[in-house]
C-alpha cells in the first residue's frame, strides 16, 4: 500500500469568505482546500505554508490543528494508475493570511484560487475534502 501525507488549511477572510484552489489533476476539475503533500523531512506546518504560497500567492500564519482525515483509496479509484491502494492522511489547519496577493499557480496540480462566500461553496464542483475540512472548522 502506498501512503501520501498532506497538509491543508481552512482560510477565511473578514467577510467570512473561504479560500479554495481549483484542482486540475483529478478525473474532473474541482475545487479543493489549498494545500498539498509533504516533502521528505518537511514539517506539516511548513508544508501548508509552502503550499498556500505556491497555490494562492498568500503567506499565512498557521493556526490550530483542526483534525486529521484518513482514507484508503482502492487501486481502481486512484488518479494515477496503480495496482496498490493509496492511504491518504490529510492534516487540516486553520490559517490566516498575513501577506502577499492572490495569484494563480503555474505548472502545478492547481491552476487558480478564489475566495467564495460560504453559501456559494455548496454549489461548486468540489472534492470531498472541502466538506470534511469545513466541518472540522465548524463552518459546515
Amino acid at each position: 500500500m502506498d501512503m501520501r501525507v498532506a497538509a491543508y488549511a481552512v482560510v477565511t477572510d473578514d467577510d467570512g469568505r473561504i479560500l479554495l484552489a481549483r484542482w486540475i489533476e483529478g478525473r474532473r476539475v474541482a475545487w479543493t482546500m489549498p494545500g498539498g503533500g509533504l516533502e521528505p523531512g518537511e514539517a506539516p506546518e511548513d508544508a501548508v505554508r509552502r503550499e498556500l504560497r505556491e497555490e494562492t500567492g498568500y503567506t499565512v500564519k498557521v493556526g490550530e490543528l483542526l483534525g486529521i482525515h484518513s482514507r484508503v483509496i482502492p487501486a481502481s479509484q486512484r488518479v494515477t494508475p496503480s495496482d496498490q491502494p493509496l492511504h491518504t492522511l490529510r492534516i487540516v489547519y486553520r490559517a490566516t493570511v498575513r501577506g502577499g496577493r492572490l495569484r494563480f499557480e503555474t505548472d502545478g496540480s492547481t491552476d487558480m484560487a478564489e475566495w467564495f462566500p460560504r453559501a456559494a461553496v455548496a454549489e461548486l464542483q468540489r472534492v470531498k475534502l472541502v466538506d470534511i475540512a469545513l466541518r472540522m472548522a465548524g463552518i459546515l
